[in-house]
Formats: structure tokens, C-alpha cells, sequence
């Protein structure tokens, strides 16, 4: 069946970097839009940005661009979210989810059909 296992999270100092990881199996990986999202104690979900298919698309939430880079590997069933310049409103736990839907809408949604068990970022010095 459908699995998404997130890996990369941990703790990084204020202007830090850190690349999550999801990485994919039981699917046709190509067929189906990739997103991560976060999720903090007391906040809504976001969708921090998500990818098409074929890797052409993507969006980005408005509190991230600029500062996140979301980026596939089909080959692999890898997605990617290259974060820098964090901040400690960038704490939270980061889940890869997959849709066949477009980007767009699945970061806008936030409710795809099927998540991984997320990976806990925190952003502190």
C-alpha cells in the first residue's frame, strides 16, 4: 500500500538550514502531486509547499518563499524540502502527503489522502 516516511527534521540554530526527506513506496510516484505540511501545538495546518508529478510545479506558501525549496526525484520516489534561513516560527512537526490533484490545490486544501508519520522540526538557539 501507499507509504510516505519523512526523514531529515531536528533542531537548528535561528538562520540555519535543514533538508527534509520523504521518501515513497507502494504508489506510482509520478502520477501523484507530493506536499508537506507542519502542524505546531495550538496552530492550524499549512501547506508549506507542494509538487506536481512531473516535478514542473509547484507553490509555496507565502510565509516560506524565498527562504524553501520543494524539489523531486522520481527515480528515487524522493521528494524534498531544502529549508534555509529557518526561523523559530518554522517549529513545528513537517508531514509529506500525496494527491492526484495539482499543487495548488493541494497546499490550499490541506487535506490530502494519504500522509507519513511526520518528522519534528525545531528552530532555537
Amino acid at each position: 500500500q501507499l507509504q510516505l516516511v519523512e526523514s531529515g527534521g531536528g533542531l537548528v540554530q535561528p538562520g540555519g538550514s535543514l533538508r527534509l526527506s520523504c521518501a515513497a513506496s507502494g504508489f506510482t510516484f509520478d502520477n501523484y502531486a507530493i506536499g508537506w505540511f507542519r502542524q505546531a501545538p495550538g496552530k492550524e495546518r499549512e501547506g508549506v509547499a507542494c509538487i506536481s508529478g512531473s516535478g514542473q510545479f509547484t507553490y509555496y506558501a507565502d510565509s516560506v518563499k524565498a527562504r524553501f525549496t520543494i524539489s523531486r526525484d522520481n527515480p528515487k520516489s524522493t521528494v524534498y524540502l531544502q529549508m534555509n534561513s529557518l526561523r523559530p516560527d518554522d517549529t513545528a512537526r513537517y508531514y509529506c502527503a500525496a494527491e492526484r490533484t495539482v499543487p495548488r490545490a493541494m497546499c490550499i486544501r490541506k487535506n490530502p489522502q494519504s500522509w507519513g508519520q511526520g518528522t519534528q522540526v525545531t528552530v532555537s538557539s
